[in-house]
C-alpha cells in the first residue's frame, strides 16, 4: 500500500513538475478543453501538447473522452484534492519539526 501511495505520489509530482503541465492542468480543472483547443495555446507542436496531456492522464490528474473525431480533456478534481492532501502532510511534518526547533531555543 505504502509503495503505490509513493508511486502514485512520484507521478503526480513528475506531472506538476513542468509549468506547460500545470498550465494545462488548470486550463482543464476550469472546463472540459479538446486537445486541438489546447494545442492552438501553446507555441509547440500538436504532438508535443498530447504528450503532456498524456502525462497529465497517466497521472490520474485528467482524463480525457472521444466526442467525434475530437478528443477531451477534464481536470480531475478529486486528483488535486489528493495531491493537496500530500502536501498538507509534508507541510504538517515540517510545522512540527519546527515547533520542536523552537521548544529548544526557548529552553521548555
Amino acid at each position: 500500500m505504502i509503495d503505490q501511495d509513493e508511486d502514485r505520489a512520484d507521478a503526480f509530482f513528475h506531472a506538476l513538475a513542468d509549468r506547460t503541465r500545470r498550465d494545462i492542468l488548470r486550463r482543464v480543472l476550469a472546463g472540459e478543453h479538446s486537445v486541438t483547443a489546447l494545442a492552438a495555446s501553446y507555441d509547440m507542436s500538436f504532438a508535443a501538447v498530447q504528450k503532456h496531456v498524456a502525462v497529465l492522464e497517466r497521472a490520474g490528474l485528467l482524463t480525457k473522452r472521444r466526442s467525434g473525431r475530437e478528443q477531451l480533456a477534464s481536470g480531475d478534481v478529486d486528483a488535486v484534492r489528493s495531491v493537496a492532501s500530500m502536501l498538507t502532510e509534508l507541510e504538517d511534518v515540517w510545522r512540527g519539526r519546527i515547533d520542536r526547533i523552537d521548544q529548544l531555543i526557548q529552553g521548555d
